[in-house]
């Protein structure tokens, strides 16, 4: 089986690459300390059309796969995290949840919007008190009439708070299921809605540049017709979104790890050491290529539990597999490239720092690490 990229792939590869090299990497460390989120940047990928990447082109999208925009977060990760997690969560969690699910009309009303990336739009699950539980859901919504009223709130939501966010998607108990359980469903909820209201932002180890909220809601009411998918099927919904967005999140981590590795080799020409480039010895080279092993196989996860997907086949386990091998091999390649920079590595003026905050919420975003284990175990016929 070949993983050679196609032409169209390729040039997209290297577009991305240089977007990222020559728009991206000169201001992110900037914005990064005074933890500005990029609005400059979002806008000229938007004009790229990197938002609009899998989506077809009759909602404004460029007519491309989930596959493609897994290639570019891969390369604006190997230069910034903040922006690759802005690019993903808009489409994959944002966009994704309409296009898969919405109507003619939920999808014509906002996806031209979030495909152009003049609009964000955000993924309302994870609650202060249910994370991985997401089964343990408070946020409900009842129809009062014509209009769903929310109530509860909201945690850790990603583009949620700027200041082009046009819509939530938020995953609510909508009712009891025959057998006791909770139904839950998920409603559109524009940015403006009276209700709904922005917590102020977190202050983060890592991704300070990316935008990132609680969110609450008090007698929120929309229209009935916000509705997103059948009502009931909301739980079903998130964990087809998550499953690939656990594709994309192994792209990122795959390009930071590739990103760290980027950094050291050249730095391992640049430093010198005893009269020699400390690349010269075995002590940093073999750590540098224990950082090409980790980015390669992670890379090769991620080539594989793409292709699953996009041909139609079972990919739960191979999502898993790539998001626990590339989140392990962001942080450790981050960890080592950190050390190969010496004390230069813990300095803001260098990207490898960066990295270093930006790796750890890999093993936590979209499904824990732990989680993933658990998937892959179900998936192997293990008792649970």
């Amino acid at each position: 089986m070949s993983h050679q990229l196609s032409s169209e792939l390729s040039q997209l590869k290297a577009t991305v690459a240089e977007f990222s090299r020559d728009v991206i990497s000169p201001v992110i460390g900037d914005l990064y300390i005074k933890h500005e989120f990029p609005y400059d940047i979002v806008r000229q990928m938007g004009e790229l059309g990197l938002f609009g990447l899998p989506f077809s082109e009759d909602v404004g999208g460029m007519g491309g796969d989930y596959f493609a925009l897994c290639i570019a977060l891969e390369e604006i990760a190997r230069v910034d995290s903040s922006v690759a997690i802005t690019l993903e969560a808009a489409v994959s969690l944002g966009a994704m949840p309409i296009y898969r699910f919405g109507t003619s009309e939920q999808k014509q009303r906002w996806l031209p919007s979030l495909a152009s990336g003049q609009m964000l739009g955000a993924f309302g699950l994870t609650e202060p008190g249910a994370g991985s539980d997401a089964g343990g859901m408070q946020t409900t919504a009842r129809l009062d009439g014509d209009e769903w009223v929310i109530n509860g709130a909201k945690a850790f939501i990603t583009n949620s708070g700027t200041s082009i966010t046009g819509l939530v998607t938020v995953a609510a108990i909508t009712g009891t299921k025959p057998d006791g359980r909770p139904e839950i469903s998920t409603i559109i909820v524009p940015a403006d809605t009276p209700g709904f209201s922005v917590d102020p932002a977190y202050s983060k180890v890592g991704w300070n540049s990316s935008d990132t909220h609680g969110l609450s809601f008090t007698d929120c009411r929309v229209p009935r017709a916000n509705l997103l998918g059948e009502r009931g099927r909301g739980y079903a919904q998130f964990l087809q979104i998550l499953d690939e967005g656990r594709i994309a999140i192994a792209a990122l981590a795959t390009g930071l790890a590739q990103g760290c590795l980027d950094e050291s080799i050249r730095y391992a020409h640049e430093r010198q050491a005893f009269g020699h480039p400390i690349g010269h010895y075995q002590a940093v080279s073999f750590l540098i290529a224990d950082m090409d092993v980790r980015a390669h196989t992670a890379r090769l996860a991620y080539y594989d539990a793409g292709s699953r997907m996009l041909s139609g086949e079972p990919f739960k386990r191979e999502a898993a597999i790539a998001k626990i091998h590339s989140s392990d091999a962001a942080m450790e390649n981050s960890r080592w490239a950190t050390q190969v920079f010496g004390g230069y590595g813990y300095m803001n003026e260098y990207p490898v720092g960066r990295f270093y905050r930006d790796a750890k919420v890999l093993e936590i975003g979209e499904g824990t690490n732990e989680v993933q284990r658990m998937l892959i175990a179900r998936e192997l016929g293990l008792p649970h």
